[in-house]
């Protein structure tokens, strides 16, 4: 006879708002580092959205697509790109998500301004395509409507034949812009909260980390088979790892992250390094997960990766990458803590902004739809390393694509480790995308704890569309 268990396989005295996996917590782990992590990342801020399923149509239905473009798209703030890019007066960036398309221009005065990227005379792009560039003015490539860079109509070939055509009406329709971090932001709608509003409190946790003083070391990009909700839902847990990274489980406390829910707009991932999985029957000793989070280079092998007793493996290799890290992108990290330097800590922002803010893993992330389908969504990933203490930051690195089936252990400079990571995570998403069309129940059953991120995220999603 079998043994009575609760719904969703949790013993009789396990709550399911409460349940974790059994082991050491992150801020167990933590509190034993020799330099402890700042006060941003000892809170713990978890929240118990409930267990019913989640419909899958989400995922492929084009209705509910359209209400996304209309609902979240055209009135949410979402990052453009790096202060950087647009370094002078005249330098541009064109921005495009789904069908949408948009140009943000460097101002004499330093300003950015943002328009939509559409002639007023019979709405041809001003700027064909995504990327940077500098011009003098917004020119169509069509007939040669011209406008200055703030905006305002300069010229229209054949004025004679549009008296009807008011210049000081004719200026391009504006998007708002802001600022933070380094990055430029754009927000398609007037309405709503300005941009530090809506980063709350992201603003707040990150002004020990100071996202501006960083340069883009590597930006790739590849399109993926798959929703732009699902794709960064891939990295909004951890919880695949026991199945997706086998080779991960060797350093990294999967099972037992900390997953915490900040506001509508802002979550956070908060995973321990140099620890073992909890689910490895045989934990390794300190000193063999050293030598197993150097499995990638072992010709930095060397006496002061030795863990000496009364250390850890997290002691030995956030020492090792203080000194190696800092040697190399000529910067103090003496400061920072333990965390800082060997953890995964992941901040999502909606609606499509992953950062991290550590050292050692200094990625971010952007998620878009690609034209009006549903089913296909742009990954870009950039490294984000800290600026050089003396001296001007490197240009930011050019865009490298990756076809869908190439890996991204072809991009040049990259960790070969962390390439076939990333391998593993998008080679998932082709069969969850054509598996939603195939369910024969039409939902998705989530994790109470470990994918409450994903939950959120539709959450929000729903509200927007709800509105």
């Amino acid at each position: 006879m079998r043994s009575a268990v609760r719904p969703h396989g949790l013993p009789e005295n396990v709550d399911a708002a409460t349940a974790r996996c059994p082991g050491a917590t992150v801020q167990e782990i933590v509190a034993t580092d020799l330099l402890p992590p700042p006060p941003v990342l000892r809170m713990e801020q978890p929240v118990f959205l409930g267990s019913a399923p989640v419909s899958l149509d989400r995922y492929y239905d084009q209705s509910i697509f359209d209400r996304e473009i209309e609902r979240i798209w055209k009135r949410c703030w979402q990052w453009v790109c790096r202060e950087e890019h647009i370094p002078e007066p005249g330098d541009y960036y064109t921005y495009e998500v789904a069908h949408l398309s948009y140009v943000v221009v460097r101002q004499q005065d330093m300003s950015v301004k943002g328009f939509i990227n559409s002639c007023l005379h019979r709405a041809t792009k001003l700027k064909r395509a995504e990327g940077i560039g500098s011009s003098r003015s917004l020119r169509c490539p069509y007939h040669g409507w011209e406008w200055d860079n703030d905006g305002s109509l300069k010229a229209v070939p054949c004025a004679w034949d549009f008296t009807h055509v008011t210049p000081g009406e004719f200026a391009l329709p504006e998007v708002r812009v802001g600022h933070w971090g380094g990055f430029v932001f754009i927000n398609p709608s007037h309405d709503g909260p300005d941009l530090e509003t809506f980063l709350a409190p992201l603003p707040e946790h990150f002004s020990g980390w100071d996202m501006a003083d960083r340069f883009v070391e590597l930006h790739m990009a590849k399109e993926l088979p798959c929703n732009w909700k699902m794709a960064q839902e891939a990295f909004l847990e951890s919880y695949h790892v026991l199945e997706t990274h086998p080779q991960l489980l060797r350093g990294t406390g999967d099972a037992n992250v900390q997953y915490d829910i900040h506001s509508d707009h802002v979550t956070r991932f908060y995973a321990a390094g140099g620890v073992n999985s909890p689910h490895l029957a045989e934990p390794l000793s300190e000193q063999e997960l050293v030598d197993a989070m150097l499995v990638g280079d072992r010709s930095v092998v060397d006496d002061s990766l030795a863990v000496k007793e009364g250390e850890t493996a997290r002691t030995v290799m956030a020492r090792f990458l203080r000194d190696v890290l800092g040697g190399k992108y000529k910067v103090d990290l003496s400061a920072l803590s333990d965390s800082e330097i060997i953890d995964t800590i992941e901040y999502h922002v909606f609606p499509n902004m992953v950062l991290f803010p550590g050292i050692s893993l200094p990625m971010v992330y952007r998620f878009r739809p690609i034209d009006s389908d549903p089913n296909r969504t742009l990954f870009e990933i950039l490294f984000m390393r800290p600026n050089p203490a003396q001296g001007e930051p490197p240009e930011p690195a050019e865009l490298h694509l990756v076809r869908e089936h190439e890996s991204y252990t072809t991009v040049p400079g990259i960790d070969p480790g962390i390439g076939a990571v990333y391998d593993q995570d998008t080679d998932n998403l082709r069969a969850q995308q054509q598996g939603v069309r195939a369910s024969g129940t039409g939902v998705e059953v989530l994790g109470n704890y470990q994918e409450a991120r994903i939950r959120h995220f539709q959450m929000t999603v729903d509200k927007y569309l709800a509105q």
